[in-house]
């Protein structure tokens, strides 16, 4: 069974998801689930916490507090793709930000545009 912690988790992720109008369908497109896998986590009717879990509630819970340290540390693939990539300059880190920043225009509704330097 799913923990009492997850549960809170997932209610707030519906939460936040009611609050800025997120739809279901934008979360399992982003996070690449079907809206019934969704629609269990976020009603708490999953039985366990999973990958899954964890990118749902992550793409939800960004909209109320922005990316966090945290988030970015407890993100694995992430570090992961940062280490393969990164050679450690300044000037390459300013690349691969860029890169990141342009990829903004992937996430759903989002406008054609990208503003440089613009937080998530």
């Amino acid at each position: 069974m799913i923990p009492q912690e997850a549960k809170a988790r997932a209610a707030n992720a519906w939460r936040i998801s009611q609050e800025h109008g997120i739809t279901q369908a934008d979360i399992a497109a982003h996070v690449g689930a079907s809206q019934p896998q969704v629609s269990r986590i976020l009603t708490g009717e999953c039985m366990r916490v999973s990958r899954l879990f964890e990118e749902v509630c992550l793409f939800v819970e960004r909209f109320e507090s922005g990316v966090t340290v945290d988030a970015v540390r407890g993100n694995r693939d992430l570090i992961d793709a940062l280490q393969v990539t990164w050679d450690g300059s300044a000037s390459h880190a300013k690349a691969l930000a860029t890169v990141i920043r342009s990829m903004a225009v992937l996430r759903p509704g989002q406008r054609s545009s990208v503003i440089p330097g613009r937080k998530l």
